[in-house]
């Protein structure tokens, strides 16, 4: 039986993660959202092994968590470069990049931090932060990215924020790794395309299937990487 918290969980990647792992009913999974009123289609999946609740997570473990999956984020103004951010009349330069960074990558220090007790007594210890291609300086250059910059320069800093972690817990056994999910059609699809053969965005279910046999095979000694999953071959790639 393995634990597992989903953050962002009410809807797109998030809400597929909670249904494609509670569909195992050995797995115990705690789904993190803002609001619960709202989560209707999270609420809708009616499954026992399913909790709505932070402070839950210690009592129906024992004080234990095999993965964290932290999956919670918001995009940004992608018509804006990043040579239009102090040009904007109405929202000012710091409000655009804090506010990204705010949420991409200080809501992840935070959660991580949160769970650490947890994960040291699990059995698998993986943290799995959910990154984006727009976040790597490689692909933002050969395929000319240009729009997004905050959510870009956030989900980097979140590669750092990982690689910080993977340094301090590797000797413990932890395995941290940040993940994109590829091109994936939710709400929150980017603009960029990552290949010159891209066909168009992949599905939230086939995101998440390709993710979990990712972080199935994961191990310790690649703790740190950045993987890129690639929705124009249905393969991944791997940056430490």
């Amino acid at each position: 039986m393995s634990s597992y918290v989903v953050t962002g969980a009410a809807r797109g990647i998030g809400l597929e993660f909670v249904r494609q792992l509670s569909a195992d009913s050995n797995n115990t999974v705690f789904a993190l959202v803002r609001n619960k009123g709202t989560a209707t289609e999270l609420n809708d999946l009616s499954r026992n092994n399913i909790i709505l609740a932070a402070n839950e997570v210690s009592k129906a473990t024992n004080g234990k968590l095999d993965y964290l999956i932290s999956n919670a984020g918001k995009t940004n103004h992608p018509g804006l470069t990043i040579d239009q951010l102090s040009n904007s009349s109405s929202i000012s330069l710091l409000v655009l990049l804090f506010s990204w960074f705010k949420t991409n990558t200080i809501g992840a220090v935070h959660c991580t931090n949160a769970f650490l007790p947890l994960l040291k007594n699990g059995s698998v210890k993986k943290v799995i932060c959910i990154s984006s291609g727009l976040g790597d300086s490689d692909v933002t250059v050969a395929t000319q990215a240009v729009g997004e910059p905050s959510y870009s320069i956030s989900k980097a800093a979140l590669n750092m924020v990982v690689a910080k972690y993977a340094a301090q817990y590797k000797a413990d056994g932890f395995t941290f790794l940040a993940l994109s999910p590829g091109m994936v059609k939710t709400s929150m699809l980017p603009t960029a395309r990552f290949a010159p053969d891209f066909k168009g965005p992949i599905t939230p279910e086939k995101s998440v299937k390709m993710q979990l046999e990712v972080i199935n095979r994961w191990t310790v000694e690649e703790s740190g990487a950045l993987c890129l999953i690639s929705g124009t071959n249905n393969g991944f790639s791997a940056k430490g």
